[in-house]
């Protein structure tokens, strides 16, 4: 791919949609995440997670982690969670919140550019933590974990 096109965004593998990602400019990666295309791109990329988790470095971790992307066309949220049990990994959209059963240990929100960077390894999930970037509410030492638990394409 030599440009972007936004109707190929979601069709792409992990090594073409970093390098897609690095080298696009945020007024693009923007415009994708709030077209017509942001649910597939979304989605694809949440279906693809459990392809991504390492379970030798996921020890005894159990978890729920409840995703919120935020700034979708319409103006709500995409909403996953991320169920680690047993060295497995689920991902499902996020079920109803008021279940206690889904009680997240962690919850982890940001806008789309951001999902796509953080996913793509174009940047430091520690320094979009501290510029309010990404917010994280509940165990925070699972949230500095995330990247030792998946094996997320690199830039």
């Amino acid at each position: 791919m030599t440009e972007f096109n936004i109707e190929e965004f979601a069709e792409l593998g992990p090594a073409e949609f970093t390098r897609l990602v690095k080298r696009t400019p945020h007024a693009m990666l923007d415009k994708a995440m709030r077209s017509e295309y942001r649910e597939k791109i979304v989605t694809t990329i949440f279906e693809t997670i459990p392809t991504m988790f390492r379970p030798e470095r996921a020890g005894g971790i159990t978890a729920i982690i409840h995703w919120y992307v935020t700034g979708r066309p319409d103006g709500g949220t995409d909403a996953y969670q991320i169920a680690i049990v047993n060295r497995t990994c689920t991902v499902t959209p996020l079920p109803d919140p008021a279940n206690p059963e889904t009680a997240p240990r962690l919850k982890i929100s940001m806008d789309g550019v951001s999902f796509l960077q953080l996913v793509a390894g174009t940047t430091n999930p520690a320094m979009m933590f501290m510029m309010g970037k990404i917010k994280a509410k509940g165990d925070i030492a699972l949230a500095t974990s995330i990247g030792n638990i998946f094996n997320w394409p690199r830039a």
